[in-house]
Protein backbone atom coordinates (compact mmCIF):
# COMPACT_ATOMS: atom_id res chain seq x y z
CA UNK A 1 0.00 0.00 0.00
CA UNK A 2 1.41 3.67 -0.55
CA UNK A 3 1.71 5.66 1.92
CA UNK A 4 0.71 8.99 1.84
CA UNK A 5 1.54 11.67 4.36
CA UNK A 6 0.15 15.28 5.74
CA UNK A 7 2.15 17.18 8.39
CA UNK A 8 3.18 13.34 9.92
CA UNK A 9 -0.12 11.83 9.22
CA UNK A 10 -0.30 8.84 6.59
CA UNK A 11 -3.70 7.41 4.89
CA UNK A 12 -2.17 4.26 6.93
CA UNK A 13 -3.39 6.05 10.43
CA UNK A 14 -6.93 6.83 8.66
CA UNK A 15 -6.90 3.74 7.56
CA UNK A 16 -6.97 1.63 10.66
CA UNK A 17 -9.07 4.37 12.50
CA UNK A 18 -11.95 3.47 10.14
CA UNK A 19 -11.19 -0.14 10.54
CA UNK A 20 -12.00 0.63 14.25
CA UNK A 21 -15.24 1.16 13.22
CA UNK A 22 -17.82 -1.85 14.57
CA UNK A 23 -20.96 -2.87 12.25
CA UNK A 24 -23.67 -1.25 12.43
CA UNK A 25 -21.85 2.12 13.05
CA UNK A 26 -20.37 5.05 11.79
CA UNK A 27 -18.52 7.99 11.96
CA UNK A 28 -17.97 11.15 10.28
CA UNK A 29 -14.99 12.56 7.99
CA UNK A 30 -14.24 15.39 10.69
CA UNK A 31 -14.27 12.69 13.68
CA UNK A 32 -11.95 10.41 12.14
CA UNK A 33 -9.76 13.23 11.34
CA UNK A 34 -10.15 14.50 14.81
CA UNK A 35 -9.65 11.31 15.81
CA UNK A 36 -5.75 10.88 13.72
CA UNK A 37 -5.08 14.47 15.07
CA UNK A 38 -5.80 16.46 12.02
CA UNK A 39 -8.75 18.00 13.34
CA UNK A 40 -8.91 20.97 10.69
CA UNK A 41 -8.36 17.76 7.56
CA UNK A 42 -11.56 15.81 7.34
CA UNK A 43 -10.96 15.91 3.17
CA UNK A 44 -7.97 14.47 3.98
CA UNK A 45 -10.22 11.10 4.99
CA UNK A 46 -12.10 11.56 1.98
CA UNK A 47 -9.36 11.79 -0.38
CA UNK A 48 -7.70 8.61 2.04
CA UNK A 49 -10.92 6.58 1.29
CA UNK A 50 -11.57 7.62 -2.40
CA UNK A 51 -7.60 5.80 -2.85
CA UNK A 52 -9.06 3.46 -2.20
CA UNK A 53 -8.88 -0.15 -3.96
CA UNK A 54 -11.46 -2.12 -5.02
CA UNK A 55 -12.66 -5.15 -2.36
CA UNK A 56 -10.02 -3.37 0.27
CA UNK A 57 -10.59 -4.81 3.98
CA UNK A 58 -11.35 -0.60 5.32
CA UNK A 59 -14.78 -0.64 5.79
CA UNK A 60 -14.99 2.51 3.92
CA UNK A 61 -18.49 2.49 3.60
CA UNK A 62 -18.98 3.47 7.47
CA UNK A 63 -17.65 6.91 7.27
CA UNK A 64 -20.35 9.90 6.31
CA UNK A 65 -20.71 13.38 6.11
CA UNK A 66 -21.30 15.55 9.17
CA UNK A 67 -25.40 15.71 8.73
CA UNK A 68 -24.95 11.84 8.62
CA UNK A 69 -25.84 11.75 4.95
CA UNK A 70 -23.62 10.01 2.05
CA UNK A 71 -21.03 11.93 0.36
CA UNK A 72 -21.69 12.43 -3.49
CA UNK A 73 -19.31 10.72 -5.64
CA UNK A 74 -18.46 10.90 -9.12
CA UNK A 75 -19.40 7.16 -10.20
CA UNK A 76 -22.62 6.35 -11.02
CA UNK A 77 -24.35 4.20 -8.11
CA UNK A 78 -21.99 4.59 -5.79
CA UNK A 79 -23.84 6.37 -2.91
CA UNK A 80 -26.75 3.32 -3.61
CA UNK A 81 -23.87 0.74 -3.31
CA UNK A 82 -22.59 2.37 0.12
CA UNK A 83 -26.41 3.02 1.31
CA UNK A 84 -26.63 -1.31 0.92
CA UNK A 85 -23.81 -1.69 2.38
CA UNK A 86 -24.69 0.19 5.77
CA UNK A 87 -28.23 -1.11 5.37
CA UNK A 88 -26.98 -4.79 5.50
CA UNK A 89 -25.39 -4.07 8.66
CA UNK A 90 -28.53 -2.24 10.28
CA UNK A 91 -28.32 1.06 9.63
CA UNK A 92 -31.33 3.09 8.85
CA UNK A 93 -31.73 5.92 7.33
CA UNK A 94 -34.52 8.53 8.28
CA UNK A 95 -36.79 10.09 5.60
CA UNK A 96 -34.49 12.60 3.75
CA UNK A 97 -31.73 9.96 3.50
CA UNK A 98 -29.61 10.69 6.78
CA UNK A 99 -28.75 8.12 9.38
CA UNK A 100 -29.69 9.41 13.25
CA UNK A 101 -26.19 9.82 14.57
CA UNK A 102 -27.21 10.00 17.86
CA UNK A 103 -28.30 6.55 17.51
CA UNK A 104 -25.43 5.23 14.83
CA UNK A 105 -22.23 6.94 15.54
CA UNK A 106 -19.39 5.29 16.65
CA UNK A 107 -18.02 6.55 20.33
CA UNK A 108 -14.68 4.93 20.47
CA UNK A 109 -13.93 4.31 24.30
Amino acid sequence: MRKHSTRGVTYDRIYGMVRRIPRGRVATYGQIACLVGIPTQPRLVGYALAALRDHHPVPWHRVVNAKGEISRRSAAGFEAHQRLLLQREGVVFDIRGRIPLSRFRWRPK
